[in-house]
């Protein structure tokens, strides 16, 4: 499949979650579902993909500090979030996170066809998450369910503009393309642990709930075995 149709997928699943939350109105718990599974798919994704690569790097200095910047930019965004209120900072916050999405995924379309795809399908999830979430943010400050899904369509493009933003990345030298690696690797375990399981916890699981995210991290790593 060429990698512009997979650049894409993530923006189709953003929208499609969106017109799902905003004439569907799926449950809570379907939503936590949701972001639980994606989070067991991007977790799986990173570490089974990405991290083999920054440790075959071996170029320790760069890995400290691709992953430190990743570190430092994602609670920049938690931060800037929380500075500027209401729809603002909510869509600036959503923006620049989905924006990093694809510069990591543009990324790991750099390091290997295989780490794209798998972690195209894991953004695809990702995204699918936001765009359900999203939806019922935005209800709160829109009222037009079609501005809603459009506005939620436009900022997923920002993904597919990270992603081509970073296909230079192939012309860096070695180790500064380990440091590039940790940098998306940190910013992926940060949408994982701070972003995804932080809101899917905001609803009381149950154990279906829960499961969720071991069933999404053991289907990636049967889909890359399956991908020999």
């Amino acid at each position: 499949m060429p990698e512009w149709v997979l650049i894409l997928l993530p923006v189709i699943a953003a929208v499609l979650g969106a017109a799902a939350a905003a004439w569907l109105s799926p449950g809570e718990r379907i939503v936590s579902g949701v972001r639980h599974f994606a989070a067991g798919v991007v977790f799986a994704a990173a570490a089974g993909e990405i991290l083999p690569d920054v440790v075959h790097g071996a170029s320790p200095v760069a890995t400290i500090i691709g992953g430190l910047l990743g570190l430092a930019v994602m609670m920049g965004v938690k931060r800037a979030e929380e500075i500027l209120k209401g729809p603002t900072g909510l869509l600036t916050a959503i923006g620049i996170d989905v924006l990093i999405d694809g510069l990591v995924l543009g990324v790991a379309f750099n390091a290997g066809a295989r780490a794209g795809l798998l972690l195209a399908v894991a953004l695809t999830l990702e995204i699918l998450s936001l765009g359900l979430a999203l939806t019922a943010s935005l209800g709160e400050f829109m009222k037009s369910r079609l501005l809603i899904v459009a506005t939620v369509g436009l900022l997923s493009l920002l993904l597919p503009v990270g992603a081509l933003l970073a296909m230079p990345a192939a012309l860096l030298p070695p180790v500064v393309f380990t440091g590039v690696l940790a940098f998306g690797l940190v910013a992926l375990l940060y949408l994982v642990t701070e972003e995804l399981l932080v809101e899917a916890h905001e609803v009381k699981d149950t154990p279906l709930v829960t499961a969720m995210f071991f069933i999404g991290f053991l289907a990636i790593i049967l889909l890359d075995e399956l991908l020999g």
